[in-house]
């Protein structure tokens, strides 16, 4: 099954766990110095938050999987589609290890299709956490959507 992913980027971590924890009525299910997330099962998202994207607001979304087929289900959705898309597999982010398919919409938002392996003892990149992992996707500026607009016309 399936869940949505949502990972906004904020300029206070404390006072952000604590709203999303009211909104959610529950405690975040992993905290780390600069992130936080929410698996949720109503609704059924994994929510994060961090510090690390430097600026506030909407970072990236996504489709979290549980398998290894799902992630080929999607995998095979995007190339069917024509979707622009990078894959990045056993890397390490969000304090994860994960492979994922990432691309982006018309408006440049990031997605990701993604199957959690196992925990990292880092964000991301290298073991001091420098490189920003979420940050790696296909550049919006160098995508042609004109083929993908004229096929859902």
């Amino acid at each position: 099954m399936k869940r949505l992913h949502v990972h906004l980027g904020v300029a206070d971590l404390e006072t952000s766990i604590r709203f999303y924890s009211g909104l959610f009525a529950a405690a975040p299910t992993v905290v780390k110095d600069d992130y936080a997330k929410w698996m949720l099962d109503d609704p059924r998202v994994n929510f994060a938050i961090s510090t690390r994207s430097g600026k506030a607001g909407l970072d990236h979304l996504g489709i979290q999987v549980e398998s290894t087929e799902e992630l080929a289900e999607m995998n095979g959705r995007l190339d069917a589609a024509h979707l622009p898309k990078q894959s990045q597999m056993g890397t390490a982010c969000c304090y994860a290890r994960s492979d994922k398919h990432w691309t982006l919409d018309p408006q440049g938002i990031a997605w990701e299709s993604y199957h959690t392996l196992d925990s990292a003892p880092t964000f991301g990149g290298d073991e001091t956490g420098r490189s920003a992992c979420c940050a790696t996707t296909p550049d919006a500026a160098a995508i042609d959507f004109a083929p993908f607009k004229a096929k859902t016309k």
